[in-house]
């Protein structure tokens, strides 16, 4: 009995390694993004380095940082707070990145260390010269820790020689900044994405297989939304293995294999004495891949996520669920024809090439910039194999990187996917603490610094130091960022209604308008009530001016006059007013008089003079009175 498990297993193993040793032969891409150090300038210069194939990658995004290598624990493999070590940044200061040393531990271990001590991101060195390399998950035996998914700052991995450089100049007191830019990462042509998600629907391969089916689950809603609106084009994708020529007749072959071994998956529980075999994680593979086949011919290719989720939950291996009943149930029950599926998937014990698996394999082979599949799960976004967690915010924020910017689909500008620089220190912008209004701006490319438009009040300037309300209501909004005060019952504003921008003190005030405005003392700068007999007194944004005894100031004059003269004078001048009105009137009247008279005199001479001689007029001839000659 041993000896026949002993041989199961050395079977077991032969077959991996032959497999394993076809994929180690295919083309593998480290994918990477730019360091550029901007101090010292003996450094100054854009790098490369390798995106760890962990945490949150910024894609689309930069982030700007100082270095620290620790004097302890320099490889990050045991928790800095042993050490007393604390990379948390002070307000006001840079994120720090840390950079330790290749070796003793996972890649992952040294990234959760920097990550728990305050590291905004980890910089691994490498130990030996050679190409760059991409930092992975441990393998399954050892991807048991907790902590991989808590992994949410980015890594990269540096050459030997820019970490040799980086140390010597920090050894010397130099400060270096760099700046880590993933824009470039991700291609990002159009206003379209083209993403692919290499997996397997086979959920006993431990925490890899639950990280899908998680992720899977959570991603699904945004997946649907982006396909429905024609802003994304997805492509599921599974790896199979061919089985070597030699083992094509064993039983292990026949157990892991369909169509004459050209088409194999390795054993879930890895003993073929037990559970289910690999070839029915092939067929249920090859189901998935048909079920989008038809439910694309159908415009309805997001209904593969609907598929693949309920399938995880209600036929799981655990439950000996695992089969095609249930699989076609799931089918049905989402509308798609389970006979076109069966169609596509075809006969699995003959020894022909089954078209879909076939083109699986081959699109396992990289093309253009994109390497070979060998890692499971894969995502492939715009040809491009992602690196990072296998998190739905993580992946959304990379997929919204592939569009051109200021073509990102609204889904791209929720809070889920903001990078919240801005709850450390305010992102570096400006602020109005008092008002809880800010510059500062979060958005899956990072944090940017724009001064806001509140309440439909639009603020202009850097957005870094410096933002002012503009605009006709400005005033109505925080006083528009001017200076106001209230005393002894009076208000006064630095605010203009009327004017668009500028704070100006107001009349009886001092200051620049925006953070005070000061009483100005006229009494003692001597710019009112200055005549002899005046007597003045400040008061608050004013003052009072006032005369001795019975005098009367008079403001526009600032001076002092009698109230007995004003009187007298103006009651003289009112009636001389009054006696030159009546004078003026009785004139007018009688001359008015004069004029009729004078008129009518005139009418009625003229017609009595037609009728009867008068005394002053000489006699008249008849016969020019007839008009004869």
């Amino acid at each position: 009995m041993m000896r026949e498990m002993l041989g199961r297993s050395l079977v077991v193993y032969l077959l991996w390694f032959l497999f394993l040793l076809g994929s180690c032969s295919g083309r593998f891409v480290v994918e990477k993004n730019s360091l550029k150090i901007t101090s010292p300038d003996s450094l100054k210069q854009v790098y490369e380095c390798a995106i760890g194939n962990f945490g949150v990658p910024q894609y689309g995004g930069t982030m700007i940082g100082t270095v620290v290598y620790p004097k302890a624990d320099q490889k990050a493999c045991k928790s800095f707070d042993d050490v007393d070590i604390s990379f948390k940044s002070k307000p006001g200061g840079m994120p720090t990145f840390l950079l330790a040393d290749r070796g003793d531990c996972y890649f992952t271990l040294k990234a959760w260390n920097a990550q728990k001590a305050g590291a905004a991101a980890i910089l691994v060195a490498d130990d030996r010269d050679e190409p760059l390399i991409t930092m992975d998950n441990p393998e399954e035996e050892d991807a048991q820790a907790d902590y991989l998914q808590s992994i949410t700052i980015p890594s990269a991995l540096i050459s030997k020689s820019l970490g040799d450089k980086i140390k010597k100049e920090l050894s010397k007191g130099e400060m270096v900044s760099i700046n880590l830019d993933w824009r470039e990462a991700l291609p990002h042509p159009d206003d379209r994405v083209e993403y692919e998600f290499w997996t397997n629907s086979n959920d006993e391969c431990g925490p890899k297989c639950e990280s899908q089916i998680d992720f899977v689950k959570n991603f699904k809603g945004a997946a649907q939304i982006l396909e429905q609106k024609g802003y994304t084009q997805f492509t599921p994708h599974y790896i199979t293995w061919y089985c070597p020529e030699a083992f094509i007749l064993s039983k292990q072959c026949k157990s892991q294999c369909i169509n004459h071994g050209r088409y194999c998956a390795p054993d879930p529980e890895q003993d073929f004495s037990r559970g289910y075999d690999g070839k029915d994680v092939v067929l249920q593979n090859l189901r998935q891949v048909c079920f989008f086949k038809v439910a694309n011919e159908s415009r309805k290719p997001w209904l593969w996520w609907d598929y693949v989720t309920d399938f995880s939950i209600r036929c799981p291996m655990k439950e000996k669920k695992y089969t095609k009943e249930c699989a076609d149930q799931v089918i049905q029950s989402l509308g798609i024809d389970v006979k076109q599926v069966e169609k596509c998937v075809g006969d699995p014990d003959a020894d022909i090439d089954n078209p879909i698996l076939k083109g699986e394999q081959e699109s396992q082979i990289g093309k253009g910039s994109r390497g070979d599949v060998t890692i499971l799960p894969t995502l492939v976004i715009n040809n491009r194999q992602y690196r990072g967690k296998l998190d739905k915010g993580a992946v959304l924020k990379a997929i919204c990187a592939g569009f051109q910017e200021t073509t990102e689909p609204a889904i791209c500008l929720t809070e889920e996917i903001e990078t919240n620089e801005c709850l450390e220190n305010n992102g570096g912008c400006w602020q109005d603490k008092a008002a809880n209004i800010t510059a500062c701006k979060d958005t899956f490319r990072g944090r940017v610094c724009e001064c806001p438009i509140v309440q439909g009040v639009k603020f202009v300037g850097d957005g870094y130091t410096h933002c002012e309300a503009s605009g006709a209501l400005r005033c109505e909004l925080n006083n528009g960022g001017c200076w106001k005060g209230t005393k002894d019952g009076k208000t006064y504003s630095a605010c203009i209604d009327g004017q668009t921008k500028g704070c100006t003190c107001p009349p009886g005030f001092r200051g620049d308008g925006v953070k005070s405005c000061e009483d100005i003392d006229e009494c003692k700068d001597r710019v009112a009530c200055q005549c002899p007999e005046c007597r003045c007194k400040n008061t608050w944004g004013s003052y009072d001016c006032s005369c001795r005894g019975s005098l009367l100031y008079m403001h526009e004059h600032d001076t002092c006059i009698s109230k007995d003269v004003k009187t007298d004078f103006s009651w003289s001048f009112i009636w001389v007013i009054i006696l030159a009105v009546a004078a003026v009137g009785a004139g007018g009247y009688a001359m008015y008089k004069y004029r009729i008279r004078r008129y009518m005199d005139s009418e009625i001479r003229a017609i009595m003079a037609q009728y009867m001689p008068l005394d002053n007029q000489g006699e008249v001839p008849l016969h020019n009175r007839h008009g004869n000659v």
